[in-house]
């Protein structure tokens, strides 16, 4: 055991342990080889694993990249608020910091900021273009009334009412086949102004539990749709979490608190 690498597993987006989504925050001097990034992050098993370097170009505090049980994706926010609220509850350098900065690979500059009791992530607000897609919407299941894509691997199914997001049973098998895809299913909601679902098969999550990368993208269209640039929203899995949106320019700013269930060592 050559490697001991200190480890965070923390419930983002919600204030009790056992709800929200799930993830694991590893704190290096350096970074380790991809392959052994994957590797670690398939151990984990949880959606994502977020690995945080001192950044040492200045742009930021930290560098930060994510890792699902699989491969290396380009935007977590979830994530990324387990790594502010590792850093700002439990960090000595940042127990009086109203702030946290990350560097990321390919999604620029990211934000935590302290918010009441709990946190919020800034995230790049991701544009979208209406579509069709009979396939996909198919595999999902019932009857999405629009379609809405980016180029980068996000899609939007607009349904009628909440009761049609809980009651979605998709092919996993089959919407994997078609490839790196994040199928966001989200309606207006009973309880909240908007309610989703979120299936990521293709990267070894059949259902995300609470997706901050998925609110980037569905956030522009609930506030145009809204007419208004605030709201709540929640995700409708089995673990469920609340968050507070806020489209700001070219950011959506996601907002809740997170919970610490385990802090210790990572053996290599």
């Amino acid at each position: 055991m050559s490697v001991q690498i200190p480890y965070w597993h923390v419930d983002a987006f919600s204030a009790e342990p056992l709800g929200g989504n799930q993830a694991a925050v590893m704190v290096r001097d350096d970074w380790l080889p991809d392959e052994v990034l994957v590797k670690i992050g398939a151990e984990n098993m949880f959606a994502e694993t977020a690995f945080l370097v001192r950044d040492a170009t200045g742009e930021a505090d930290y560098e930060l990249r994510w890792f699902t049980p699989t491969s290396e994706i380009k935007l977590c926010g979830h994530a990324t608020l387990a790594s502010g609220h590792t850093l700002l509850a439990h960090h000595a350098d940042f127990a009086d910091a109203p702030r946290v900065t990350f560097r990321t690979r390919q999604s620029g500059i990211l934000e935590v900021r302290r918010l009441g009791e709990g946190y919020e992530v800034a995230l790049p607000a991701i544009a979208t273009q209406r579509a069709e897609w009979d396939e996909a919407c198919a595999l999902l299941g019932g009857n999405p009334v629009e379609v809405w894509r980016d180029t980068t691997g996000y899609n939007l199914f607009v349904y009628d009412d909440e009761a049609a997001i809980r009651a979605l049973e998709p092919d996993h098998r089959a919407l994997a086949a078609l490839g790196d895809h994040v199928f966001v299913c989200t309606a207006p909601g009973d309880e909240t102004d908007i309610v989703s679902r979120v299936f990521v098969p293709a990267y070894g999550i059949d259902e995300d539990p609470v997706t901050g990368g998925a609110h980037a993208f569905s956030v522009p269209y609930w506030a145009q749709r809204l007419g208004r640039d605030s709201f709540s929203a929640y995700q409708a899995s089995a673990r469920g979490g609340h968050l507070s949106c806020r489209l700001e320019g070219p950011r959506v700013w996601l907002g809740g608190p997170c919970a610490t269930v385990v802090e210790g060592t990572f053996f290599l």
